[in-house]
């Protein structure tokens, strides 16, 4: 097909959906609108004309100006120099615009992913040979991308053949070509380092395998009580300032995924200046330099334009999907989903669809459950097992989680951390409410907590939170007639549950030496504040009075005993633990001899 019937004509605008008159156009193709170049995807179609939602404001566009298909889908680009780097909702480098356009995006700017001047040094995979039969995903050769991060440049989906040349060791840049392959009709195909994708087509892989292995956050109340395994679904829905940025930043920071990638759809500018700002400074736990070489930022804030908005999460997960297959350990943070279902609402509207619930598309939750269902762990074609996990925050009015996208979450994930308005009032962070929030993979994360840790672990988890339903139920009885209509065993329970809620499960993400919590120490301080409680009931039931007890100095200390020793210093915490032991002991003694007497 020629250029010129590729060229068609506006017909009618209606903010970010535009009507077009193209002959030959496709549903998903993307189409540059106007004087301007806009960018812009069509999602529907009624013979010649087709309808696109543009990824840029329409303002001053005019009917009769140009439209031009590309031929190509909304995709990405894929391949080295994508670690570090900061993208806007539908992959152009922010950094690269900023220079050419200055702090505002200019509309219909075009700037490539990738860097064509930079050049990598390639390495070549020595068991590929002239004649050597090769499939989608089978490694070609490596670039050091960052000091962390090795990148596996595979042969793209839908490419199989024989091998005809791979380019020797030395330094290329993305689009040179560094193999070529011979397909079955005797036809070669030229391999580049990189290769595109479409956003809205997941990438293939071999087959979905079970998570088994639980991603370790560094925080207590997740890692502890509500785990989440490496490929799994997550959600963090809460109200205005309960802390979910703050959640899931801890996460970015902290996990021991490979990748990392964080995607700000429809976020509050300042929060998303934060992020960018932090952590390019941040050092990375696991390998002591800097945690960008191995986190990739997606940024689309509030203000920037709705559509791009909701492409935003297909270009996140597009590009995790890419490290996946090289066998890589992803986690993707979406903060939040409600902002992108909201630019679904939008769109939809302008089209004129029938509204569901609270003015939401009927495909609202189909679209979440395709979104989430392409977390995973799977075996890749050749390079051995990779996942996806993926973490969405979730931003209900009002708090209401009967809403529809934080009900319709809910029912797609596995792992539901709730935040609590009335814990985040009471500066206990996280806040994450432990009576409403859920974990699917606790059976799973047991088996790898009582190899690595300790067997103990399960145990441990189940009583702590029968204690904390035990006092929810108390609290309520206090708070209606007073802690005096409480035996001396319950006010105990309430005591013991104060010493969890404040010793493990408050965590401050400013502390230097609690904001990472490993396992061994967050087993340390779970068993510490069960051992305390037990020995104290034990000493209730002898007929110790429940004053006498909370009167103890090393409360106190039991709360504080997190940020007071580090998770390399473990064997001062069992030395606080034996002092505990001691003491109690010794009050054990005394009361024991004074009955005698």
């Amino acid at each position: 097909m020629s250029d010129s019937k590729r060229t068609g004509v506006i017909l009618d605008i209606n903010g970010p959906i535009v009507t077009i008159d193209l002959p030959g156009i496709r549903s998903g193709e993307q189409v540059k609108i106007g004087e301007l170049g806009l960018f812009g995807e069509v999602i529907s179609l009624r013979d010649r004309q087709a309808i696109v939602q543009t990824y840029e404001s329409t303002d001053g566009v005019r009917p009769g100006e140009p439209a031009v298909g590309l031929g190509w889908p909304l995709s990405v680009e894929l391949g080295p120099g994508l670690m570090g780097s900061i993208f806007d909702g539908v992959q152009r480098p922010l950094d690269k615009i900023a220079l050419i356009s200055g702090d505002y995006i200019r509309r219909g700017i075009s700037v490539a992913a990738l860097d064509r001047s930079r050049l990598w040094s390639f390495t070549p995979n020595p068991a590929l040979e002239p004649g050597t039969r090769v499939t989608t995903g089978q490694v070609l050769g490596t670039v050091q991308e960052t000091e962390t991060v090795e990148h596996r440049i595979l042969v793209p989906p839908g490419i199989e053949g024989e091998i005809d040349e791979v380019a020797p060791a030395g330094d290329y840049d993305v689009e040179a070509t560094i193999a070529r392959v011979r397909d079955g009709r005797g036809q070669s195909q030229r391999l580049a380092m990189f290769h595109r994708w479409p956003v809205r087509k997941p990438r293939p892989y071999a087959q979905r395998d079970d998570s088994i292995v639980p991603l370790i956050t560094g925080q207590r109340i997740i890692d502890t009580f509500f785990p989440l395994l490496k490929g799994g679904k997550g959600a963090v829905p809460g109200p205005f300032g309960a802390g979910k940025t703050m959640v899931q930043q801890q996460i970015a920071r902290w996990s021991n995924a490979d990748i990392v990638i964080y995607v700000g759809c429809g976020e509050r500018g300042n929060e998303l200046v934060d992020v960018l700002e932090s952590f390019p400074q941040l050092d990375d736990p696991y390998t002591g330099r800097k945690l960008m070489e191995r986190t990739l930022l997606v940024a689309n804030t509030s203000n920037m334009p709705v559509v791009a908005r909701e492409a935003s999460i297909y270009v996140g997960i597009t590009m995790a999907e890419y490290y996946r297959d090289m066998g890589y350990d992803v986690v993707m943070l979406a903060d939040s989903t409600s902002r992108w279902a909201e630019a679904l609402r939008e769109v939809s509207g302008r089209l004129g669809q029938m509204p569901v619930e609270e003015g939401y598309p009927a495909y609202l939750a189909s679209r979440l459950a395709a979104v989430y269902e392409r977390a995973g762990r799977v075996e890749t074609f050749a390079t051995g097992s990779g996942s996806v996990t993926l973490i969405g925050a979730v931003s209900p009015p009002g708090g209401d989680f009967s809403e529809p996208v934080t009900s319709h979450t809910k029912d797609i994930i596995e792992t539901f951390w709730a935040l609590s308005k009335e814990l985040a009032d009471a500066r206990h962070y996280p806040s994450i409410d432990w009576v409403t929030s859920f974990s699917g993979h606790v059976q799973t994360a047991a088996q790898w907590w009582a190899a690595e840790i300790d067997r103990d672990w399960e145990r441990d988890r189940m009583r702590a939170l029968a204690l904390l339903a035990r006092d929810a139920e108390l609290s309520r009885i206090v708070n209606l007639v007073g802690p005096e209509a409480l035996s001396d065993a319950q006010r105990w329970d309430l005591e013991g549950a104060a010493l969890i809620k404040e010793g493990v499960l408050q965590q401050s993400a400013l502390d230097p030496v609690d904001t990472f919590c490993s396992p061994h120490k967050q087993f340390a301080l779970l068993d510490l504040a069960l051992a305390i409680y037990d020995q104290g009931a034990e000493l209730v039931t002898l007929g110790v009075p429940v004053q006498q007890l909370q009167a103890l100095p090393f409360l106190s200390r039991a709360r504080r005993i997190k940020t007071l020793y580090s998770s390399e210093q473990l064997e001062q915490i069992q030395a606080f633990r034996a002092e505990v032991e001691q003491a109690i002991e010794g009050l054990r003694l005394e009361y024991a001899k004074g009955e005698e007497a």
